[in-house]
């Protein structure tokens, strides 16, 4: 019986990561949003923020999880963008530490702005985990709207983050750390 049921748990387990694999999120093209969010931590997500907000697909643009002290006009330097889109239009998050502490962080700057949608741009990989995060704090007064940017991991980051969906999705239906 254990035996069975544990099959069961690989069997379940193994569709999933299946269907976690083929359903990765693409990038979101022609949907404009009152506001851009986007976490630091993986390769091409400030450059397709920076697009978006170029493109006016939003109004603003938050990039939660800088390191402290990074000033926007080190960021304007290293992403060859104009220092004033950064003065009127991008705001810098250095509170954030993990995808938790990105969502804590963004639900107050939306919450600041009184803006009704937003559109999440991150790794293509993390942006399941990440959007969920993020709704569970802002709730279903705002709306998330998925941007993923393409990656290319290693299979073992993508297991331990479909783990880490898993475990956080059953952490907010039992009520923990919601």
């Amino acid at each position: 019986m254990i035996v069975r049921l544990f099959g069961i748990a690989v069997l379940a387990w193994a569709l999933g990561f299946a269907a976690f694999m083929l359903l990765l999120p693409q990038p979101l093209d022609g949907t404009t949003t009152d506001a851009i969010v986007v976490p630091t931590g993986g390769p091409g997500r400030i450059d397709r923020g920076l697009a978006l907000l170029r493109d006016h697909q939003a109004k603003r643009m938050l990039v939660t999880g800088v390191a402290p002290g990074v000033r926007p006009i080190d960021l304007a330097l290293e992403y060859r963008t104009s220092p004033r889109l950064f003065d009127c239009c991008i705001d810098l998050g250095a509170d954030a530490v993990d995808t938790r502490s990105n969502a804590e962080e963004t639900a107050q700057w939306v919450e600041t702005h009184d803006y009704r949608t937003v559109r999440l741009v991150t790794s293509d990989w993390h942006l399941p985990r990440a959007r969920m995060e993020l709704s569970a704090v802002l709730g279903p007064k705002v709306i998330v709207l998925g941007d993923g940017v393409p990656g290319s991991p290693r299979l073992g980051t993508l297991v331990n983050e479909y783990n880490k969906l898993i475990l956080r999705r059953i952490a907010l239906w039992i009520g923990f750390g919601a």
